[in-house]
């Protein structure tokens, strides 16, 4: 028992920055900061001042960094049984447990105290609900007991933008949940597509994901009506009043491409395509904000 004990003290000893690193999911948490960036400027007719910017982006990126550690402890064991992810810091033994979920306690309390301290109320508490609907909901409960986990479960990755926007003006508005709901309907398509590619992982690891519940058919079915509602919704920042015509150009072209390749997936048994629509589909999202923030600010120096 000793012996047992003191190789995994020795296992974990062996943990590089990069391991702890690598438990933050660095990629998703760079995807969230971004959009609660782009929902701060979208939210001021100017520019943001500098202390809302550095100290909410830095809050809201630790919130969610404490939430991908705290997911990496709960996943351990399935993690182990899939493909994809037996090559992280815990199935590999570099990383106790114990040193994960103090290393993600630690990173809450930082990024959720900054934005009590250094932002605002709202904020913090709004950031620290998303942290438990995704850490705590949907890791222990909606993942492992209904293949709605990820329509349900998006509302926590869906937050950013809103808190971006309440970082900036300290009020829940209309427009920062026109960004919730767009990237709440993406978020199915998003991950269903890479869920297809997984099939066999998730059906290792007996996560009912619906490829492995329902068929890749019906997934694939799901994948292309949730495009269409995804693209349906892009529309609306247009029809409120909320950007302009650049924008409705670019969401228009950028979802005729989603439409593409939800179609093609639709239409073909290549795992390929649905790896493909998957990266697609987070060019898609960066490229949609991107346009969002470049269109307001046009209308900021040329109004209509």
């Amino acid at each position: 028992m000793l012996t047992k004990e003191f190789g995994k003290e020795a296992e974990s000893s062996r943990a590089s920055w990069r391991d702890y690193y690598t438990l933050t999911k660095p990629g998703v948490v760079q995807m969230l900061v971004f959009t609660a960036v782009i929902g701060m400027f979208l939210s001021a007719p100017g520019m943001v001042s500098w202390d809302v910017l550095i100290f909410a982006s830095l809050g809201i990126g630790l919130a969610a960094a404490s939430g991908a550690a705290v997911n990496h402890v709960l996943d351990r064991r399935f993690d182990e049984a899939m493909a994809r992810t037996r090559g992280r810091p815990l199935p590999m033994g570099r990383i106790s447990e114990r040193d994960a979920m103090a290393f993600a306690l630690a990173l809450g309390l930082i990024g959720i105290g900054m934005l009590a301290l250094l932002v605002n109320a709202l904020t913090a508490v709004l950031t620290f609900l998303a942290l438990i609907g995704y850490a705590v909901i949907y890791t222990v409960y909606l993942k492992h007991t209904t293949p709605q986990n990820i329509v349900i479960g998006g509302a926590a990755g869906a937050a950013p933008p809103v808190l971006g926007w309440v970082a900036a003006q300290n009020e829940v508005h209309g427009y920062a949940l026109l960004l919730f709901l767009i990237i709440f309907l993406w978020t199915p398509p998003h991950f269903w597509a890479l869920a297809i590619a997984r099939k066999s992982d998730y059906e290792k690891a007996e996560i009912p994901m619906l490829p492995v519940t329902h068929g890749v058919a019906v997934t694939k079915r799901f994948v292309f009506y949730y495009t269409i509602l995804l693209v349906l919704a892009t529309l609306l920042p247009y029809v409120t009043g909320m950007s302009g015509l650049l924008y409705l150009a670019a969401a228009m072209l950028l979802g005729a491409g989603f439409l593409f390749y939800a179609t093609v997936l639709r239409k073909t048994d290549d795992n390929r395509i649905a790896l493909k629509t998957f990266h697609y589909s987070i060019s898609y999202l960066a490229a949609l904000f991107s346009f969002l923030l470049l269109d307001h600010y046009i209308l900021v120096l040329w109004p209509m």
